[in-house]
């Protein structure tokens, strides 16, 4: 875990830093290199079949993918031997992340009612970019409990599984039946290796890539593969140097997803030109749907989840950690920046959705960044105390 932490925040960092470029670059005469690097078309052939897209969709379909598989490792990891392995782990930050879907998500569907194409959109803001948030708490050194880090770790794990969740079911387009037999085919030999007890990774990632390609011409988005791979990938079974196949893939890809992937789908998806964006933009429904859905609706669903089960007294907080300090990561949580960002890329295919979408992303995911850093920054409760009677 320690290890982990330490990856992500770093990579949470390197987003930033990213995310910034991206941002210099659409604002400065580099605007027509940048678009033009982005749409350079790339193409995958094996005679008549082809795969042919822009570099910005092979990031977000491909690179992504691989993005997925990491997630959908961590997930089964947490859930299986790690912080969601048992009801008492998984209860507080479950429901936690659940409120912080739920109350995002209503906000924005209410601040867009009229507008029907607009409505695609209301997933945007349920999500959680855990390096974004653990680079964020990296700032904060020692001033912050490592058993909140964990808390908003297994928080954004649960978010990540509700974007899972969300993507298969609402992010689909015309499906494909051969296709879709042909990845259940290869789903059905992952399955198998697993019940082999097959420790190598190669055949896992060999069957994998035939998945994603059947999954990417199915209409199912393409890294929704990325999760099915790492489901399959042995967890108990362990090599002959008593490594668990799991624990090595999610090793070696970690810094791979942290340092490279993540950043670069950062820089290709959070340009934004601001020439001619004023104010009243931001006040639009769209874009301020998402930003009041991240800076507010995270907070309170995470916060109010979170307080609801606690004086109930099927939870307590983290320990050595204080209300005032909750609250802080309640607001981490609406950093939602590169989930946000790719989820939005699913809802909206239409240019002119493209400019409110990323505003509404980065002045959310800036405000709950910097909001939950000034009051985790700033608490006044010690580590420990419970301004509610009768809370643990």
């Amino acid at each position: 875990m320690a290890e982990f932490l330490k990856l992500e925040s770093a990579g949470g960092l390197l987003l930033v830093a990213a995310a910034v470029l991206a941002l210099m670059c659409s604002n400065t005469a580099l605007r027509s290199a940048y678009d033009a690097l982005l749409n350079i078309p790339v193409e995958a052939r094996f005679g008549s079949f082809a795969i042919a897209k822009p570099l910005l969709l092979w990031i977000n379909d491909g690179l992504m993918a691989i993005f997925f598989l990491l997630v959908g490792l961590e997930v089964k990891r947490e859930v299986i031997e790690g912080e969601l392995s048992t009801p008492a782990q998984v209860v507080l930050p479950v429901v936690a992340g659940l409120g912080g879907m739920i109350t995002p998500a209503l906000i924005y569907v209410f601040l867009n009612r009229n507008d029907g194409p607009a409505l695609s959109g209301w997933a945007i803001p349920t999500a959680t970019d855990i390096a974004f948030a653990l680079g964020v708490l990296s700032l904060l050194g020692k001033r912050v409990p490592v058993s909140l880090k964990i808390f908003l770790t297994a928080v954004a794990i649960a978010d990540d599984l509700g974007a899972i969740v969300i993507i298969a079911l609402f992010y689909t387009a015309e499906l494909s039946v051969t296709m879709l037999y042909l990845a259940a085919g290869a789903i059905a030999v992952l399955i198998a290796l697993n019940r082999l007890k097959v420790t190598r990774i190669a055949p896992y990632i060999i069957v994998g890539v035939f998945l994603w390609v059947f999954v990417l011409k199915s209409g199912v988005h393409a890294t929704l593969a990325g999760v099915a791979i790492a489901f399959a990938v042995p967890l108990k079974t362990v090599d002959n140097a008593g490594h668990a196949p799991l624990h090595r893939l999610e090793h070696t890809l970690h810094p791979w997803v942290a340092f490279g992937i993540l950043p670069l789908f950062a820089f290709a998806n959070a340009g934004v030109s601001f020439a001619g964006v004023t104010l009243g933009v931001l006040a639009e429904p769209l874009p301020l749907g998402i930003a009041i859905g991240l800076f507010v609706g995270k907070l309170v669903g995470v916060c109010g989840a979170s307080a609801i089960l606690i004086r109930m007294g099927a939870a307590k907080l983290p320990d050595g950690a204080s209300w005032s300090q909750l609250i802080g990561v309640g607001a981490l949580c609406g950093v939602g920046f590169t989930m946000s960002l790719f989820i939005g890329s699913l809802a909206f295919e239409g240019p002119e959705y493209f400019t409110p979408l990323r505003l509404g992303v980065i002045v959310g995911s800036t405000l709950s960044g910097v909001t939950g850093y000034l009051l985790l920054r700033f608490a006044s409760a010690r580590p420990g105390t419970s301004p509610l009677p009768g809370a643990d």
